[in-house]
């Protein structure tokens, strides 16, 4: 039985109680949330990790983007970019690699990782059509299902599909006057087969096909958006909500089979329009886990969109987002190299921490609190062991002149809490 059978049941497993105590609710809780689809726990059985919960009061999550390219490929980078990921505390990591040797390298991150990993399978399958039939186009549905098997075969945990890239929403985006047409590489791939073979989409057409292979491996669906806005002018449009409903039709099917959903959403939003992007999902998608990339709240931040991601991402996170995607300084311009993820990352964290604050997720808080601790006391290992890159701290504080080493140097003498503390204890200026 899958997790959703057996939630379903009543039966609560093992490692169902080890999500919930790692959360801090209720084993019941988080089972009966599975059930309703409204929480998951992405792990394949071929896959040996600690299980993670996704979902409704639960922490935010952070997954990371790494992998190849045609133009690069470095097994040796890739490896390294997965010990940052798991150093600076990344829930997740997904591969998107399209170049190389995409199957071994799959193969490497799930034997060395130990956190929860996704896939895109689309895309080795239409490099693998790319370089044996000469087009993408000529893919077939039965070449996409292979690739899927595979990978859950391989213990992939979760896998992004385009179900809701189908040819009525092509229809809509064609009258929609869009500024940028489709900005996901996926959903690309999909519009290019859909539109040469004039036919639908198999992920939409054979989506019962496709919940038989997640269900084998109880493998979650990341059900992708395709047609996700690429600048703040596409945002909440009719495109992106035809898209919505379709996925949100296909979370209630994938539900009945006891296949677990997450809903993949935007991408680029005007600040004032995230919070309505999750109130709408959640609302249309019935509670289920929403995994949103940024999204990113202005188009021209280039060289610094992980400060636009994370912007986006603490106020949706607040709204009721729980999975969010990071952003590296690269993004648009490059593959990400060993600083932009480690950067990416922490921006990421930091806005699903501040989230988690926001909604009053339980002991949220704590370190928070400890760190106002720690900066009374003017304690500076405390400070740093309670910051979410202590290595960058050490570095800024090495710094810091001899004689001001109790304080900071931007006060130095005049420190506000010395000063403070002093004064109150009856101590003269």
């Amino acid at each position: 039985m899958t997790r959703i059978e057996q939630a379903k049941k009543g039966i609560i497993t093992a490692e169902v109680k080890e999500a919930a105590a790692k959360e801090s609710v209720s084993p019941e809780t988080l089972s009966m949330d599975i059930a309703e689809g409204r929480s998951v726990i992405t792990k394949n059985p071929r896959h040996d990790i600690k299980p993670m919960a996704i979902g409704r009061g639960l922490t935010t999550k952070v997954n990371a983007n790494i992998g190849t390219s045609k133009e690069k490929v470095s097994f040796d980078d890739e490896r390294a970019k997965l010990r940052i990921l798991i150093e600076y505390g990344a829930d997740a990591v997904m591969d998107l690699s399209t170049g190389g040797k995409i199957k071994d390298l799959r193969r490497m991150i799930l034997k060395e990782s130990p956190l929860s990993f996704g896939t895109v399978p689309i895309y080795e399958a239409a490099v693998k059509a790319a370089e044996d039939k000469g087009s993408i186009s000529r893919m077939t549905a039965d070449d996409i299902f292979e690739v899927i098997e595979g990978h859950g075969e391989d213990g992939v945990d979760f896998i992004t599909v385009h179900s809701g890239v189908t040819l009525r929403t092509i229809e809509r985006l064609k009258g929609e006057g869009r500024v940028l047409d489709i900005v996901s590489r996926g959903g690309s791939f999909l519009l290019e087969w859909m539109i040469y073979n004039e036919r639908e989409n198999p992920l939409y057409e054979q989506y019962d096909r496709l919940l038989e292979t997640a269900k084998k491996y109880d493998m979650t669906l990341s059900l992708g958006d395709g047609l996700r806005p690429g600048c703040l002018m596409d945002a909440t449009d009719r495109s992106q909500m035809e898209e919505l409903l379709t996925l949100s039709e296909l979370r209630d099917r994938a539900l009945e089979a006891g296949v677990q959903v997450i809903i993949e959403g935007p991408g680029h939003v005007p600040l004032n329009q995230v919070e309505l992007n999750i109130k709408i999902q959640k609302e249309l998608c019935k509670g289920a886990p929403f995994y949103v990339l940024g999204p990113l709240v202005t188009d021209i931040a280039m060289g610094y969109d992980h400060i636009a991601a994370a912007i986006g991402g603490a106020i949706a996170g607040a709204a009721g987002a729980d999975f969010l995607c990071y952003v590296t300084p690269s993004e648009h311009i490059r593959l990400p190299d060993l600083e932009d993820v480690k950067e990416g990352l922490i921006a990421s964290k930091i806005a699903g921490h501040a989230a988690d604050i926001a909604k009053g997720v339980p002991g949220a808080i704590e370190k928070d609190r400890k760190m106002a601790g720690y900066r009374k006391a003017l304690d500076w290992e405390g400070q740093i062991s309670m910051s979410f890159n202590p290595e960058k701290v050490r570095r800024l504080r090495a710094s810091v002149p001899l004689s001001e080493q109790e304080v900071c140097s931007m006060c130095g003498e005049f420190c506000a809490i010395r000063t403070v503390e002093r004064a109150l204890r009856g101590g003269k200026g």
